[in-house]
């Protein structure tokens, strides 16, 4: 008998960030006041203290997070002053708008918004708990040949390295 399950559940895309942060409920906050955030789900461990498992819809995509579980699964958030390897991208109708409303909320800058060869308005942000957001609208459409050139007219201006 075939099954009515669906594989990727509603809501869902096929890729979905899943985010370990040092002070979940904390986060819960600043993602709402940063990115307006609708909290789906909150599952605290059996500690109480701590939770084991969250789901955010930011825009059309869901976001899930938890606290840190050292003890449980080694599961660390990013360190403090630290770069990640992991950069999140969040499209928005309003770069400058949503990207000032994150700072207010604690992000710090690390790329203000600006308008890019690509053609999008791009800015990038650490939040508090040390994961790095790129936020963007796209205001363009460029095609493959203006963005080679804009590529070399830009790397043409960078600094030779000995």
């Amino acid at each position: 008998m075939p099954s009515t399950v669906k594989a990727i559940p509603e809501g869902f895309h096929s890729l979905t960030p899943h985010l370990t942060v040092r002070s979940a409920t904390q986060a819960i906050e600043f993602y709402k006041q940063a990115f307006g955030a609708e909290v789906l789900h909150v599952a605290p461990a059996p500690d109480g203290k701590r939770v084991m498992h969250a789901a955010l819809r930011i825009g059309d995509s869901i976001l899930m997070l938890n606290d840190e579980f050292p003890d449980m699964d080694g599961s660390l958030g990013p360190a403090p002053n630290t770069n990640t390897g992991i950069v999140i991208n969040l499209y928005t109708e309003d770069v400058d708008n949503v990207f000032q409303r994150a700072v207010a909320a604690g992000a710090t800058t690390k790329m203000p918004p600006a308008d890019t060869f690509w053609g999008d308005r791009y800015g990038q942000l650490v939040d508090p708990f040390g994961h790095r957001w790129a936020l963007a609208t796209h205001v363009r459409d460029v095609s493959q040949e203006e963005m080679r050139q804009a590529m070399e007219a830009a790397s043409a201006q960078l600094p030779k390295s000995a």
